[in-house]
């Protein structure tokens, strides 16, 4: 089964509580996520050089809150306390905060650019495996705004005006990946119910180590894509 493939019927699937457990455990994962990424981006405003983009990350803060509603709003429709669902993301998610904690403002716009990115794309790549109305929540939740253009054009314009810097967010943004993957790998061993979805049953599909390894370039293949839109190497 490849990101693309339809999931298994909703109705139908939740009645197994097996995939339901996963499904609360992915939403408990991307609701916590979005908090997480609300405080950090909160945090970051204050860093910003100029009023102009500290109302820019600001909205983007925002943003990442207001998709945490739906996800709750899912939760509760699955009969699960969503403050439960998120508790057990809590430990890895702050884990990966703390151990890329920014130094300035351009290591914070590499951050919110590079390093959510990566872990979005691997949540996608997880929801390809369930339900339609779970999957299509769950990926309109990590669509990319247009603050990722915003980030790009600061990047951009800072590194032409200080090429040297190009070398240290290069480098900043290779250590976000090693840890963003950590975390995902982590993630995933640690669910039960996530890795029993991703290797499927005897009524739907999964991955072997194959399909695993091709999941995981794909995500690397992403990133590097995000570090070239940089003007950063990979």
């Amino acid at each position: 089964m490849t990101a693309s493939s339809p999931g298994p019927d909703g109705p139908l699937a939740l009645e197994d509580p097996a995939y339901r457990e996963a499904v609360v455990d992915l939403l408990g994962a991307v609701a916590y996520g979005e908090i997480s990424a609300f405080e950090r981006l909160a945090e970051d405003a204050r860093l910003a050089p100029s009023l102009e983009d500290k109302v820019a990350i600001a909205t983007m803060a925002a943003g990442e809150f207001g998709k945490v509603r739906l996800l709750h709003q899912r939760l509760e429709e699955l009969g699960a306390d969503p403050f439960v669902a998120m508790a057990p993301f809590r430990s890895p998610i702050d884990s990966f905060h703390e151990h890329t904690a920014p130094s300035d403002w351009y290591e914070g716009l590499i951050k919110a650019y590079v390093g959510d990115g990566l872990a979005d794309d691997f949540y996608r790549e997880v929801a390809a495996y369930l339900d339609v109305e779970t999957r299509d929540l769950i990926v309109s939740s990590l669509e990319e705004t247009a603050h990722s253009a915003f980030v790009v054009d600061r990047v951009r314009a800072a590194i032409a005006r200080d090429p040297r810097l190009g070398g240290r967010l290069a480098l900043w943004g290779r250590r976000l990946v090693g840890e963003a993957l950590i975390q995902a790998q982590r993630v995933a061993a640690e669910r039960d119910s996530l890795s029993a979805l991703l290797a499927g049953g005897t009524d739907r599909p999964g991955l072997d180590l194959a399909a695993i390894g091709r999941m995981f370039a794909r995500l690397t293949e992403r990133h590097a894509e995000r570090m070239d839109s940089l003007g950063l190497a990979s």
